[in-house]
C-alpha cells in the first residue's frame, strides 16, 4: 500500500491529506479535517477509474458545511430531541442547531475540527480529545477514527472512544456516494437493499416516536433491491418530513460487535457495487435530499439534490431518551469500538 500525504493552509490551520494508493491503482483521499473521506476513486465494469465520494474543490470547504460531506460528527452523530441529555440522573442542555434539537454533537461537533493525524503501517490514524464540558456533553473523551485500504478495494474505518466520566458517544461517517461518478447528477436511479426489516418512524422534525416499525407494506423497503427513486415521492410520514429518506433502519440479528452485511448499493449504469457491512446497530440512510448551495465541487459546480447517498452506520438516534435503543452510554474503562466496511465491486 502506497500512502502520500500533503498540507494545506486554512484559516483554522493546517489539513492534512492522505492518499492511499493499492496495488490495483484505486485511491482513498483522507483528510484530517473531520478525520473525513474526500475522495475514493475505483474502477467500473470497464476499470475506468472515477471518483465515487462527493466532496468538495477546496479543502477548507468542509468547515461548517451543511451537508457534513464525508466526515465524522460526534461527540453524538444524529439528533438528540430538543438537545436534552440525561446521563447517570444529571440533565445537561445541548446546543440547538438543528429545527429545535441537537445535531452530530453541535455547531463545533467532531466534524467541524482538525484532528491529530498519522500513518501506521498501512493505516492512517486521525485522533482528538474533546474535553470535557465540549459542546456541554460531559467527560473528556478520546476518540479514534482508523482507515485502511486494501487491494480488493475495501475501505474500513474502526472508531474508538474512551471517557474518564460517563457519557454518551455515538459515531459514523456522512459520506456521500455516487457510483456513477460524484458529478454524474442524481443517484434515484441506483439500486439498494437494506438487511432491515424495520426502520424508526419519527415526528416532523425527524426525531423518533420510540417505535421500531416493519417496513412491509411501505416506501421503507429495502428488504428486496429496488431502486432509490422508485418511491421517493410517495405520500408517506417519513418521506414528507425529509423532503425524502432521511430515516433510521434498524439491522436484522444486531449482535454487539459482531461485523454484518447491512447495505447494498448499485449501479446499472457504471456496474459499480458498494457493499457495507458494519458492527452498528443501525444505518441512517440520508438521500441528499439538501445538497443544493454546497459549496463547489471537485469539479466547480455546487451539488444538486439527491446528487448522492449517506449510508451512515451508527446508534439510533435520539438513544439517550429512549431506554428501547440500544445503550450509547460509555463509561470509564469502557471502550466504545464499531467497525465500518465499504467494499467496492464491479459487474
Amino acid at each position: 500500500m502506497k500512502i502520500e500525504s500533503s498540507t494545506v493552509a486554512s484559516p483554522k490551520g493546517d489539513i492534512t491529506l492522505y492518499t492511499l494508493t493499492n496495488a490495483g491503482g484505486a485511491q482513498v483521499t483522507l483528510s484530517s479535517l473531520g478525520a473525513g473521506i474526500v475522495s475514493v476513486i475505483v474502477p467500473d465494469s470497464h476499470g475506468v477509474m472515477e471518483d465515487v465520494a462527493l466532496g468538495y474543490a477546496d479543502p477548507a470547504d468542509y468547515f461548517y458545511d451543511g451537508p457534513c460531506a464525508g466526515k465524522v460528527p460526534g461527540r453524538y452523530a444524529n439528533r438528540i430531541a430538543r438537545g436534552h441529555l440525561v446521563v447517570d440522573g444529571r440533565e445537561y442542555r445541548l446546543a440547538i442547531n438543528n429545527g429545535p434539537n441537537a445535531l452530530h454533537g453541535g455547531p463545533e461537533g467532531f466534524q467541524n475540527r482538525i484532528w491529530d493525524s498519522a500513518v501506521e503501517g498501512d493505516e492512517v490514524v486521525f485522533t482528538r480529545t474533546s474535553p470535557d464540558g465540549e459542546e456541554n456533553y460531559p467527560g473528556t473523551v478520546k476518540a479514534e477514527a482508523r482507515y485502511s485500504w486494501s487491494d480488493d478495494c475495501t475501505l474500513t474505518l474502526q472508531l474508538r472512544a474512551v471517557t474518564d466520566a460517563p457519557t454518551v458517544v455515538s459515531l459514523t461517517n456522512h459520506c456521500y456516494w455516487n457510483l456513477d461518478g460524484h458529478n454524474a447528477g442524481s443517484v434515484l436511479g441506483h439500486r439498494l437493499w437494506l438487511g432491515c426489516s424495520r426502520y424508526l418512524p419519527t415526528d416532523d422534525t425527524l426525531i423518533p416516536t420510540g417505535e421500531m416499525a416493519p417496513v412491509t407494506g411501505t416506501p421503507m423497503d429495502f428488504t428486496e433491491p429496488k431502486t432509490i427513486g422508485s418511491d421517493i415521492k410517495a405520500d408517506f410520514p417519513a418521506l414528507v418530513y425529509g423532503k425524502g429518506y432521511d430515516n433510521c433502519w434498524v439491522i436484522d440479528n444486531y449482535t454487539k460487535g459482531q461485523v454484518r452485511h447491512v447495505a447494498t448499493l448499485e449501479s446499472e449504469k457504471s456496474g459499480r457495487i458498494l457493499e457495507v457491512s458494519t458492527s452498528q446497530p443501525a444505518a441512517q440512510i440520508y438521500t441528499g435530499n439538501w445538497l443544493a448551495r454546497s459549496p463547489a465541487n471537485k469539479c466547480g459546480r455546487s451539488y444538486d439534490d439527491y446528487d448522492g447517498v449517506a449510508i451512515e452506520c451508527q446508534s439510533m438516534p435520539d438513544s439517550p431518551n429512549h431506554a428501547d435503543f440500544p445503550t450509547t452510554q460509555l463509561y470509564p474503562g469502557e471502550v466504545y469500538d464499531r467497525t465500518i466496511e465499504f467494499r467496492f465491486k464491479n459487474k
